[in-house]
């Protein structure tokens, strides 16, 4: 059987011409734009009747872009019904007409509308209490030292140098036991950190797993820190704060940066509670410039720690005895930052008395 010929179906893009100026000429533009921006299929033949002849009606299909679609769907029966009459009064095709018209969205590849949206927890990794403790142990601001294997040595001492600030910091090549998986070890530690460093060495970029780190920590959103050590931040890590030092300064630079975050300053806090030594002591209070806002809790918890702890309130850094040397003190940073008054009621104590 021969395949039936239609007229409709021919020259439909000639009719939809012609709807769309009378469109332009009435002000219809939402209708114009539907016709102008669709992608047109044809289902010829949707009905038939053999009444006087023969009577076929055609479905006509209108992909419309995501954009559009989502301004019309509530109202597309009517806009729907609209066309369908329009096309079918432009036309003078006999036992031919438009039955259905069908406006639908155009079909795109490769769109992950669920991650766009927003509320995709399916790709959220889930990392059990026992997994954090082995890899961050009991507290700490949680940072992700990613680096080459050739500055091994050097991330090590970094580690002990900013575990004196109340950081826990994760160094692949120390830190994974033989017992665990070391990919799935990696992956518990970035899911789980609250910042990246990225040590940027020569031949940073040349490593197997570096970028790869940073793409993690660029997708959770969390703190980036690029420390130029002989090779310039690039891609991705040329958005986010980068700092110029050599290794010796890169612990108390990095704690700059990182105690603008309100965890790290409640790390901080706990590290002044615990701090064993006046030359610690010394060490920490160096951030002390660089906090910009306490809570009411940790302001009372600093002083409890000036009052109690004499290796605090025994070192300059804390008590401000050399100011010239090892700055101006505890009291002087909290009236900065609280604008209350502090009281020395002796070298070994701070109250507030405004």
């Amino acid at each position: 059987m021969s395949r039936q010929e239609y007229d409709i179906p021919k020259n439909v893009d000639h009719y939809l011409a012609i709807v769309s100026k009378l469109y332009s000429q009435e002000g219809e533009q939402l209708k114009q734009e539907i016709l102008v921006n669709a992608q047109v299929r044809v289902h010829e033949g949707w009905s038939c009747d053999n009444w006087n002849g023969g009577t076929y009606g055609h479905a006509l299909y209108l992909s419309i872009p995501e954009a559009i679609f989502l301004g019309i769907v509530r109202d597309r029966d009517n806009l729907q019904a609209a066309i369908k009459d329009d096309i079918n009064k432009v036309h003078n095709v006999k036992n031919e007409f438009i039955e259905e018209v069908f406006i639908e969205m155009e079909v795109t590849e490769d769109k992950d509308w669920r991650k766009e949206s927003g509320l995709l927890m399916r790709g959220k990794r889930v990392i059990s209490p026992e997994a954090e403790k082995r890899i961050w142990s009991d507290s700490g601001f949680r940072v992700f030292l990613s680096h080459k294997t050739e500055a091994k040595k050097e991330t090590a001492e970094l580690k002990q140098a900013l575990k004196l600030y109340g950081i826990s910091c994760f160094v692949a090549h120390e830190d994974i036991h033989p017992t665990h998986e070391w990919q799935n070890e990696i992956e518990n530690a970035l899911g789980s950190m609250d910042a990246l460093v990225a040590l940027m060495t020569e031949g940073f970029h040349d490593s197997n797993w570096t970028d790869q780190e940073v793409g993690f920590a660029f997708g959770r959103g969390v703190p980036i820190i690029a420390v130029r050590l002989g090779k310039d931040p690039y891609g991705f890590i040329g958005k986010f704060q980068a700092l110029t030092c050599p290794w010796n300064m890169a612990p108390l630079e990095i704690v700059k940066l990182l105690i603008k975050h309100d965890k790290m300053v409640d790390t901080y806090v706990s590290a002044v509670e615990t701090c064993s030594s006046w030359n610690n002591g010394i060490a920490i209070a160096q951030a002390l410039p660089f906090i910009d806002r306490i809570s009411d809790a940790q302001e009372a918890r600093l002083l409890r720690a000036y009052n109690e702890n004499g290796e605090v309130n025994g070192s300059f850094g804390f008590n401000g005895g050399k100011p010239s040397q090892y700055g101006r003190g505890l009291a002087y940073h909290l009236n900065r930052i609280t604008g209350r008054t502090y009281n020395r009621q002796s070298d070994w104590t701070l109250s507030v008395t405004s």
